[in-house]
């Protein structure tokens, strides 16, 4: 069996055998033997009576120490030549480290394990603790793998998203490039018609100058013959007489005869370039609208109970309402309809586009529109733009005097657009973009607007999916005379 080596024979040598550590301020006692200085004093002070060698036994004459520095140099040498041993000893004993400290989860040797440092602690072999610590790695290791392949799918969603982004980055793009076009476009037609608005200005102004010309033209012969006529009247009668058929000849061709103000050829061009720009006008109103819509987001409408008339039973999800003959027992909130059979929708409006579409059916008594927050709500209501209400009733506009659309056949589904910075209300036919009524220079006042309706007898309304305008969607079907039911905001009837 190999002896111990070189540096295990110096640790041993340069170490206390009270503190088994390496020296810390060596002295030596009377016999010869060394301790650290702290150690041989603490020894000393709980000893009675005579002083006593740690090592040897042997008595002390007196507590005489006496400082070795040359052991001191000794001690730091090996100290320093510790810190270069490999880990699978014992930097203190330089002892295999073979055991374990739970507490400080430090490996430990036999000496350190059955040392005053650790004889209350929760030591273990070195393998068994191996062991549970590799088992809880093991499960620490698996965690980190799934987090792992957390990370590895983010970063795929990341690129997923940068693919999003690029998208939105080409379509961007791509808009402007349409946007483009379509401006040349309508520069290009704008250029050509005024071209042809040239042409017929320019033929007008030669009609009307010809037209001048001839007028001037005849004016001067018509002043030339007065003066002619002046001077007979003032010649004898044997001169007068003269020529006299002549001067009547002349008189009679002077008739005048006034000159056409436009010729019959270019009042057909002029006639046909006014429809055309009537046409293009439409178009470009239409175009606009129809962008206007799609642009504009679709609002999410909850019937309010505390607007809802006494008559008017709502959903427990605010999204349908139902007429009946029974009035309910309903708290007297101000903001309730007394008198009409109405409700408003929650939130309203303060800015921006909002639209929805309505169904409404043949027959019954329904309206839907907008309304001022502040608009009145009790007892019989003007429903007009001067109290704050824009809105349809059955195709007739609330208006002082009332308008009877005429819609031949009526539309089955209505779009209301609400435009508040525009202060615009319109309705159009959800089917053609068709504009049935509109509402302009409306004055909002700065309030808040909000959804608005009334169901009378016979009718039915049921919200429809959202489009592109910008209150609530409410539709109409016709019901029985004593059935009144209020719309269901749903999304089934227009999908």
């Amino acid at each position: 069996m190999a002896g111990p080596s070189l540096a295990e024979q110096l640790r041993a040598e340069a170490s206390c055998p009270v503190c088994l550590e390496l020296f810390q301020d060596p002295v030596s006692v009377p016999c010869g033997h060394n301790f650290c200085r702290g150690c041989i004093e603490r020894c000393w002070e709980s000893s009675q009576g005579s002083f006593c060698c740690p090592r040897c036994r042997n008595a002390a004459p007196e507590r005489g120490l006496r400082p070795s520095r040359e052991l001191g140099h000794v001690a730091d040498i090996a100290r320093g030549l510790l810190l270069e041993v490999p880990g699978t000893l014992c930097g203190r004993h330089r002892e295999p480290l073979q055991l374990f400290c739970r507490e400080e989860r430090a490996l430990l040797c036999l000496v350190c394990g059955r040392s005053r440092a650790h004889r209350l602690h929760r030591v273990v072999p070195a393998e068994e603790a191996a062991q549970e610590y590799k088992e809880q790695i093991q499960s620490c290791l698996q965690a980190l793998k799934e987090e792992r392949e957390k990370y590895l799918e983010s970063r795929k969603s990341s690129a997923r998203r940068s693919l999003h982004l690029d998208k939105t980055r080409s379509e961007g793009q791509r808009m402007v490039r349409e946007f483009q076009e379509l401006r040349r476009f309508l520069e290009e037609q704008e250029r050509l018609l005024l071209v042809q608005l040239g042409v017929l200005d320019r033929a007008i102004d030669r009609a009307q100058d010809e037209a001048l010309a001839k007028v001037s033209e005849e004016l001067s012969q018509l002043d030339t013959l007065i003066w002619e006529m002046e001077g007979k009247f003032q010649q004898p009668p044997s001169h007068f007489l003269q020529d006299i058929q002549q001067l009547l000849d002349s008189c009679e061709r002077m008739k005048f005869h006034p000159p056409a103000d436009i010729s019959s050829d270019l009042e057909r061009s002029l006639e046909d370039f006014v429809q055309r720009n009537i046409l293009v006008r439409g178009t470009l109103r239409r175009c606009q609208d129809s962008l206007m819509f799609q642009l504009q987001e679709p609002a999410d409408v909850t019937l309010d109970p505390s607007t809802a008339h006494p008559n008017l039973q709502l959903s427990e999800d605010g999204k349908e309402a139902r007429g009946q003959l029974m009035p309910r027992d309903v708290p007297d909130h101000p903001d309730r309809f007394d008198f009409e059979p109405c409700v408003l929708a929650r939130g309203g409006f303060a800015s921006g586009r909002h639209f929805w579409e309505v169904e409404v059916g043949q027959g019954g008594v329904w309206a839907l529109g907008v309304v001022r927050e502040s608009a009145l709500r009790r007892g019989p209501l003007s429903l007009t733009p001067k109290e704050g209400v824009w809105a349809l009733e059955a195709f007739h506009s609330l208006t002082s005097p009332r308008a009877n659309l005429r819609l031949h056949p009526p539309p089955r589904r209505l779009r209301v657009s609400l435009d508040y910075e525009g202060r615009r209300v319109a309705f159009f036919s959800a089917g053609d973009d068709t504009p049935i009524l509109e509402y302009t220079r409306a004055a909002f006042n700065g309030e808040r607007v909000l959804p608005w309706f009334k169901i009378g007898m016979g009718a039915r309304l049921l919200e429809t999916r959202s489009p592109r305008c910008e209150d609530g969607a409410v539709a109409g079907r016709v019901m029985s005379p004593l059935d009144w039911v209020g719309f269901g905001f749903s999304l089934r009837i227009c999908p």
